[in-house]
């Protein structure tokens, strides 16, 4: 199939690609930075460029594009409108992996697709996977050989680059991380908005390039106003970058791009200036055309707020006087409403307008990504980048000839030097911008005394716009190394890296409102009130306005603890970005006309899912081993057989050295041997003693040798039916790797790589990774307080004799814990943070060491699932 083939049947756009589109799918080597005007398929240029070299381009191609695209955007609008365009696009190409259900025309219907992967999927099919607030795919981590496609915010794609998943259990950021770091084509799109988040994604590119990956990795950042300036970095030079990909002369030769590069767009200030609500909502109504569009977009959520009121109110008055008359429809459109709310905003600002027209004031959710093409457009003063963006949001396609856009100034006089553009007045206005972006912008457009008349994407092109990006914290090599190790502090305690990904305040939470039952007090995890909520209940909005609702609401806010499996009141102090949390719909603080609003005191209109719809909350904490609870009893030899199995499968898609590939087999063979220590398999008894009868595959299983899993009884609650163990915090991946540690490697293996293949045992749960300590609720062996202990191992424990499957048995063997300790141990061997941390520094950096680590974890999971899927 040609790309043109692929296009046309992907989009159903009969004309194909235009020519910018081609070369970026057919060129030997992908770009690095698209600086391509607003409009024009800079999306689908990406995302189909990316499926016709991955699936019908030359093998030289398809061999060197990576087998995961990362889309990175910054806003959830962006995401779900990408998202949804891309699996219209390959349901058409019926490469779509997963399932889903489609409406009369055929057409792909989004809430019902499911990407869920399994060994039985066509090898050719591609996953697609949301990652935003409320959604957290758990399936394309444990297929790292496959193609997938991953669509996400930046907050939940750069945390999660950064070793600190937002909105996911903290003992899966490790696999995260290393798969979003090696075989992976990030694009980084609207960049012009990503803040902080462009500067790190720069850092986090040199990083790679210092420290080395297993596969390769590949940038895009694109945007219309792209400058290479803006991704200057300590670390990283945008001279490695190479030249970007513009429009040719072929391109503005095409029929459709003339006639959009051309398209006329004068420009003036607006009589009103930022700030005066009530008289901009005036010059809105005296300029609004009937029967068009006229967009007003705004910098903060509050002056749009303000000015729909305002608007609201006068029209109310109006239609009062001329009933009869054919008055706009008024929308309200920001990133604070709850996912369906939003979704009829949205459908509403792009409904044909009536005889009386649509008005929509927006904040930067239509400033990209959104197809919208308004006669009449207003703009708060914003940096240049966000200005030109909306600016491509009036007569987009050069539909209009009287089309109009007016600006908000920040001040009422045109010279910037003006003493009234004072830091007082800056300093209030400005945010969520800061001040000398606002003056850059406002000098090229005021170009001195004169103002600039015309904005059309022609008389833009000539304007150099070299302002520099100001990241107020960049992530430095020493920060990044430090968050590879993600054993918290004793108090709890985790890097910050909000700082990294957006700056000031604008850090968001996401919140969902409940109904609580008469007479209950805190949301209960077996109620409809109190389970984990729907994407659709979700709200995201800034940390910092909940801080303060919640010092107004006391006791109406609760987070979910997933140590101790309940629901607990927060504090101001307790929130933090990237969290979840549930407010009583009692409290208020939203409404479906005006979104996230922690003024309002009416009761939140709810939907919880049914009892049946949901079975409640439940994630994987440091003392639970889910995978143990499986459908059929199965021996550590047996696991380990099929572990191995699944991993050599995995390793057959990729290319690594052999000398890894051996450590990993070594790995998946070991990596259960802690099994057969006296406290798991006491557990494991208890489990089986709650089973009515014990099934004939356990008794068989049973007597060939020591148990790795056990079956899950459903009829049994399942907040009951948990595996304790005897000693607080017992990991079996903590004595699999002593073991190993102590077993002598086979000739010619170097040390190094016998101390990856035990790394890669302890870290196979994400729980025991670079440093081993006692936890708090540990306590010393009751016979001898002397002897060291940590995560419920004791030195000198002993294991028994285990069969490891083909062929191989690990003998007896007595555990010691001397290499907890800094420092040699007596007979003279390095400490276990000696060996971790010279695997990480000297011999594979942190982008190797845990791809690796993310492949071994995919192998024993899938491995694990192919049990239950055997066995049922």
């Amino acid at each position: 199939m040609t790309f043109e083939q692929l296009f046309t049947q992907a989009t159903q756009i009969q004309e194909g690609p235009f020519p910018f589109q081609r070369r970026f799918a057919a060129s030997d080597h992908l770009p690095s930075l698209v600086q391509i005007p607003t409009g024009l398929g800079k999306t689908a240029m990406a995302i189909l460029g990316w499926v016709w070299r991955r699936r019908f381009a030359e093998a030289s191609i398809r061999n060197t594009t990576p087998r995961r695209l990362i889309y990175c955007l910054p806003m959830r609008t962006l995401v779900e409108q990408t998202y949804q365009q891309t699996l219209q696009w390959l349901a058409r190409l019926r490469l779509l992996a997963g399932s889903y259900e489609t409406d009369d025309q055929g057409q792909l219907k989004p809430e019902t697709y499911q990407p869920t992967l399994s060994d039985s999927e066509p090898p050719d099919r591609i996953a697609v996977y949301l990652l935003m607030g409320g959604e957290e795919p758990r399936d394309w981590d444990l297929y790292p050989e496959r193609d997938a496609i991953l669509i996400g915010t930046q907050d939940m794609l750069l945390s999660r680059a950064l070793n600190r998943g937002y909105g996911m259990s903290r003992y899966r950021w490790p696999m995260h991380f290393g798969l979003l770091h090696n075989d992976c084509l990030w694009i980084f799109d609207e960049v012009q908005l990503m803040d902080v988040g462009t500067a790190t994604s720069a850092q986090l590119e040199a990083f790679r390039r210092i420290f080395g990956t297993l596969q390769p990795v590949h940038c895009i950042w694109m945007s219309a106003t792209l400058a290479p300036s803006w991704l200057h970095t300590v670390d990283f030079d945008p001279s490695w970058l190479g030249e970007p990909l513009q429009l040719q002369d072929a391109d503005l030769k095409h029929p459709q791009i003339a006639q959009r590069y051309s398209a006329l767009k004068p420009i003036q200030r607006a009589p009103a200036v930022m700030g005066e609500e009530k008289k901009i909502a005036e010059t809105i109504l005296q300029e609004h055309r009937p029967a068009s569009l006229t967009l007003a977009i705004f910098n903060t959520v509050d002056r749009a707020q303000k000015v729909y009121e305002q608007l609201k109110a006068q029209l109310q008055k109006a239609k009062k006087k001329n009933p009869n008359d054919a008055f706009p429809q008024l929308v309200l459109i920001h990133s604070r409403f709850r996912p369906e709310d939003r979704a009829a905003k949205i459908k509403q600002l792009l409904s044909p307008p009536t005889n009386g027209g649509t008005i929509a004031i927006t904040t930067q959710v239509v400033e990209a990504g959104i197809d919208v093409s308004a006669k009449t457009l207003f703009t708060e003063l914003a940096p240049w980048a966000s200005l030109v963006q909306r600016f491509g949001r009036c007569n987009r396609y050069g539909e209009h000839k009287d089309a109009r856009i007016f600006w908000f100034d920040i001040s009422p006089d045109t010279n910037s030097s003006d003493p009234k553009l004072s830091e007082k007045l800056l300093a209030k206005l400005a945010p969520p911008y800061s001040p000398h972006e606002l003056i850059h912008a406002r000098d090229l457009l005021l170009r001195g005394k004169e103002q600039r008349k015309e904005v059309s994407l022609r008389a833009l092109h000539s304007i150099q716009n070299n302002f520099r990006l100001q990241a107020p914290h960049v992530l430095r090599r020493r920060d990044f190394i430090d968050l590879f190790d993600t054993t918290p502090d004793l108090a709890g305690n985790d890097i910050d890296i909000s700082r990294f990904i957006r700056s000031g305040q604008d850090h968001d939470v996401q919140v969902f409102w409940r109904q609580l039952p008469e007479g209950e007090t805190t949301p209960d995890p077996n109620r409809p009130d109190g389970v984990a909520p729907r994407r659709d209940e979700l709200c995201p909005v800034p940390f910092h306005e909940l801080r303060d609702f919640v010092s107004k609401h006391s006791g109406q806010v609760w987070r979910w603890d997933y140590l101790e499996r309940a629901w607990i009141r927060v504090r101001p102090d307790d929130i933090y970005p990237g969290q979840t949390y549930l407010i009583h719909s009692k409290a208020g603080g939203y409404t479906q006309e005006t979104g996230w609003d922690p003024k309002s005191e009416v009761p939140v209109q709810t939907t919880p899912p049914s009892e049946t719809e949901e079975e409640g909350i439940e994630e994987e904490a440091y003392d639970t081993d889910p995978t143990v609870l499986t459908s059929t009893c199965q021996t550590i030899a047996e696991h380990a057989d099929q572990t191995v199995q699944v991993l050599q499968e995995i390793l057959s898609s990729l290319s690594l050295p052999s000398e890894l590939q051996q450590a990993l087999e070594t790995a998946a063979r070991w990596h259960d041997r802690g099994k057969a220590h006296p406290v798991f398999q006491n557990a494991i008894r208890e489990l089986l003693d709650q089973l009515p009868t014990l099934p004939d595959a356990c008794q068989r299983a049973a007597a060939k040798g020591l148990l790795a899993k056990v079956p899950n009884p459903k009829h049994l609650n399942s907040n009951s039916f948990r595996i304790h163990y005897d000693r607080p915090h017992f990991r079996h991946e903590l004595a699999s790797a002593l073991a190993l540690l102590q077993t002598p490697p086979a000739p010619n293996i170097p040390a190094w790589l016998h101390d990856l293949a035990a790394y890669l045992v302890a870290a196979h749960h994400g729980k025991v990774r670079l440093s081993i300590r006692s936890l708090p609720g540990e306590t010393p062996p009751s016979d001898d307080p002397s002897r060291l202990f940590a995560r419920g191992i004791y030195d000198q424990d002993t294991l028994p004799e285990t069969d490891l499957g083909n062929g191989q048995t690990a003998p007896a063997q007595t555990l010691s814990l001397d290499c907890m300790q800094l420092g040699r141990s007596p007979d003279g061997q390095p400490s276990w943070i000696e060996r971790m941390l010279k695997l990480r520094d000297d011999h594979l950096g942190p982008f190797r060491l845990a791809y690796l680590e993310a492949l071994l974890r995919a192998a024993d999971a899938r491995a694990s699932r192919r049990t239950q899927t055997t066995t049922s």
